[in-house]
């Protein structure tokens, strides 16, 4: 199982690789939050998500023979578009399984980054039926976008960059929200997080009518959300919380949040006006909790991480449309 010790060594092979991303302030969204908020900005990661980091460890610890033979994933896009950039720096095949439903900008950046894309019908058939039959022969590799060790490795040295981040700042103690599918981001975070910033808690941030993971939390077992497509925060659209992801939510993680689609657009609009960074709105639900949901938190200091910006122009332009400032 992931461990702060396969974080990292993932974040010795990401060096040079990845991004160190920024830790943002606006007093503007701190006077909305009616506290410190920073965002922690892997919108500007390499593929315009924190995937890359996972793609990368998961690709880079693989032996040559391994490569040889290619990767397969099934991705949404943001881990599609990992997977595929970290493969083609490797010289390795990848084939990605994607939902024919997800946002046409990240079909064709994955095509675009030398990935072999296969589409399905998310409402009718199984993903994992699906990377089976492609990888008949079961050569390739197949990189999980959340549970597997490597990826939540990789994932795991957003948290150690925040640790070191909120030390040069001065921020002590506080809370990190998550925007959280599968739980690979926020798991490896936690675990980061709880040897090298033990006051920091992680809590993932969810749309609602697809926030397993808040009630898995809840329930203290895994729990499955009733429809598997239909928001526009498909990034973190996920059936359940991962096998191996959720025990680590479970043991170091506070409680969920939820927040609503609207809720999601507005924090786009936001944090292209106040920050000039441009967020999906799957990547912008650690925003908006943060921004809207002040009576669940537990600190005047808040890191949310905006995990991706690879939204669909109309979707951005709905988000300043309906929220940007009115002139």
């Amino acid at each position: 199982m992931s461990n702060i010790d396969m974080i990292r060594a993932a974040q010795s092979r990401l060096a040079g690789h990845a991004r160190v991303t920024p830790l943002l302030l606006s007093p503007f969204l701190n006077d909305i939050a009616g506290r410190n908020i920073w965002v922690k900005a892997e919108c500007l990661q390499h593929t315009g998500s924190f995937k890359f980091r996972g793609g990368w460890s998961a690709v880079s610890a693989l032996n040559d023979k391994q490569r040889a033979n290619g990767v397969i994933a099934f991705s949404s896009g943001n881990h599609a578009q990992g997977v595929a950039l970290a493969a083609a720096r490797h010289n390795a095949k990848a084939v990605i399984v994607m939902p024919s439903d997800a946002p046409k900008i990240k079909i064709e950046n994955t095509r675009a980054l030398g990935a072999e894309v296969v589409l399905f019908d998310r409402e009718n058939q199984n993903r994992d039926d699906v990377a089976t039959q492609v990888n008949q022969d079961g050569k390739m590799t197949l990189i999980k976008p959340y549970d597997n060790d490597q990826v939540i490795a990789g994932q795991g040295t957003v948290g150690l960059e925040i640790a070191q981040q909120a030390g040069e700042q001065g921020i002590e103690q506080g809370e990190v929200l998550v925007c959280c599918g599968g739980g690979g981001l926020t798991a490896g975070i936690a675990l980061a997080l709880q040897n090298s910033a033990p006051n920091f808690t992680a809590r993932t941030c969810e749309p609602a009518e697809f926030d397993d993971v808040a009630r898995s939390l809840a329930s203290g077992k895994i729990e499955t959300n009733a429809r598997k497509s239909g928001s526009i925060c498909d990034a973190i659209i996920t059936p359940s919380p991962g096998e191996i992801t959720f025990p680590i939510m479970q043991k170091l993680c506070g409680a969920g949040l939820v927040v609503s689609e609207d809720e999601c657009l507005h924090a786009v609009a936001l944090a292209y006006e106040r920050l000039r960074i441009v967020i999906e709105p799957g990547g912008a639900a650690a925003l908006a909790a943060a921004l809207f949901h002040g009576n669940e938190l537990n600190s005047e200091n808040v890191i949310a991480v905006a995990t991706g910006g690879n939204v669909d122009t109309s979707v951005f332009i709905q988000a300043l449309q309906k929220f940007g400032t009115k002139s």
